[in-house]
């Protein structure tokens, strides 16, 4: 596919774009979900628009743990469809984003005989499920194995080592490849443009109403036409829900995940290691360049936020999962380089714990016929989109087509982001004309992840990104002061546990 960019600095015409004609499809939300689906639809021939309220993968599709594994635990909970199909999904992401899907071994720590057959067994039928080539079958360690290849787990009480391969991705570059090669495939792809109603026409939905978002842009409104209204606003699925029927009942349950980032000379891993922390969970604890990232937690949480506040609790269990199984001195708070959390928009299950309920997917049709997809798993989210796409092909009235996103590449392998060596300044030019960024921490988030795998947590590049980004989006002095002080707040918000009070206190006035 030729690759193509991504400039959505236009505005005026971007939103009279979304007004020119009426779409087979309009899908609410520009997660990895939401991007899936628009790539489908539009690869099939659909007419298509995306609409997402702030930045593509905003939300949680930039707040995982950044792996595409096959859920080997989801085994133990008996279910083998989603490990069936999160095993062959992890294949066609390798196959369609070579750049975006990194191995990486992972190393399962094993106490006794029993836990090793138990997990061999597992790993024998995800392999046979995945159809995992003979080269990538997993492998046991000896004791003297691990002291040799990765001297840093502390042998005490293990008898080996379960290892086996998975995969490393950037989850938001991730969503924006299937952003851009949605746009290239002809679909209208808008970010912050946020839904405020859904039309109808004789209790049918019959498109949306967008407003403008952008920080510093004049006030916009579009009404879309459309013949489908898709929902794919992850964690707000529910609230978009209520936009189409104010008493629909709520039908997810949010739980929020965690992570931290320390210098890798405090975890120094060279795999992927699954700790078990103290209510038995695993734990990652994932290498990447100079840092190493632990998580996640998995907790309940009430509300449908981007920036989900991050307590001394959530790093005391993570840092205590690690000081279980990593001989270096136990981590402390003065270690954090950075931290992120995020919402996982799970379909409820009354009764079951957090990490208990079912990372499946559900579709749903409501009253007005607007198709609502939640759950999931970031591994396999292609063949969600596909799912989805499917009904509503058959909602036009058309016997579905062939999905073909399994086998068309990804944009984005032969140039990005992550191909231009000119420095901080090139990099953030590149992101504004090519990949639809808008704002500072458009880029310093989400385009580069500086933000959260810099040693100094991107700090430092937060000047000359801006200074690069402000002649080409318009900004005068004081908005490129606005837009540094906005990144240094949410630093300061996300770090706020860990920070002296008066640290704390300044970054909120930022």
């Amino acid at each position: 596919m030729k690759n193509h960019a991504l400039d959505l600095r236009n505005r005026a015409s971007l939103f009279n774009s979304l007004e020119g004609q009426v779409f087979d499809v309009v899908v609410i939300g520009g997660g990895i979900t939401g991007a899936g689906i628009a790539r489908d639809a539009a690869m099939r021939g659909l007419s298509v628009a995306l609409v997402e309220a702030r930045d593509f993968a905003s939300g949680t599709s930039s707040r995982s743990s950044k792996l595409i594994h096959g859920g080997l635990r989801y085994l133990a909970q008996g279910d083998l469809a989603l490990v069936r199909e999160a095993a062959s999904e992890r294949k066609i992401v390798e196959t369609i984003a070579p750049h975006l899907a990194r191995e990486t071994p992972f190393i399962i720590p094993a106490r006794n005989a029993g836990a090793v057959a138990k997990l061999r067994a597992g790993l024998w039928t995800f392999e046979k499920l995945g159809g995992v080539a003979a080269g990538r079958k997993h492998e046991m360690w000896s004791v003297a194995d691990i002291k040799a290849r990765e001297p840093a787990i502390r042998t005490d009480g293990l008898i080996g080592a379960i290892v086996y391969p998975e995969f490393i991705t950037d989850d938001a570059r991730l969503t924006l490849a299937n952003i851009r090669s949605a746009s290239a495939a002809g679909a209208v792809v808008a970010s912050y443009a946020s839904v405020r109603t859904i039309l109808t026409e004789n209790g049918r939905a019959a498109g949306v109403e967008v407003v403008e978002v952008l920080p510093g842009a004049p006030e916009r409104v579009a009404r879309l036409a459309a013949r489908m209204v898709v929902n794919a606003a992850g964690p707000w699925v529910d609230a978009v829900r209520a936009l189409e029927a104010g008493d629909a009942p709520p039908r997810l349950s949010l739980t929020r995940g965690v992570h931290l980032v320390v210098p890798r000379a405090r975890l120094p891993i060279s795999r992927t290691v699954i700790l078990t922390a103290s209510d038995r969970r695993g734990v990652f604890a994932v290498p990447r360049g100079e840092i190493t990232y632990l998580g996640t937690t998995d907790t309940f949480y009430p509300e449908a936020e981007t920036w989900p506040p991050i307590t001394r609790e959530d790093a005391d269990y993570l840092f205590a999962a690690a000081a279980d199984r990593i001989s270096t001195d136990p981590l402390t708070y003065d270690d954090l380089i950075s931290v992120w959390s995020g919402v996982r928009p799970l379909i409820a299950e009354p009764g079951k714990s957090a990490s208990d309920i079912s990372r499946k997917d559900e579709l749903w049709t409501g009253p007005a016929g607007v198709l609502s997809i939640a759950g999931g798993k970031l591994t396999a989210y292609r063949r969600m989109a596909e799912r989805v796409v499917d009904a509503v092909e058959t909602g036009l009235g058309h016997k579905p087509q062939p999905s073909r996103t399994a086998d068309e590449a990804l944009i984005g392998g032969d140039s990005d982001l992550s191909t231009i060596h000119g420095g901080v300044e090139a990099q953030a030019a590149y992101a504004v004309t090519h990949e639809g960024a808008l704002t500072l921490e458009d880029y310093w988030v989400r385009r580069s992840s500086r933000a959260w795998f810099d040693p100094d947590a991107g700090l430092s590049a937060l000047e000359p990104a801006a200074a690069a980004m402000a002649p080409l989006l318009g900004w005068t002095e004081a908005r490129k002061t606005a837009e540094i002080a906005a990144c240094q707040t949410i630093r300061n918000h996300d770090m706020k546990a860990f920070l002296p009070p008066h640290e704390g206190a300044r970054g909120e006035s930022c």
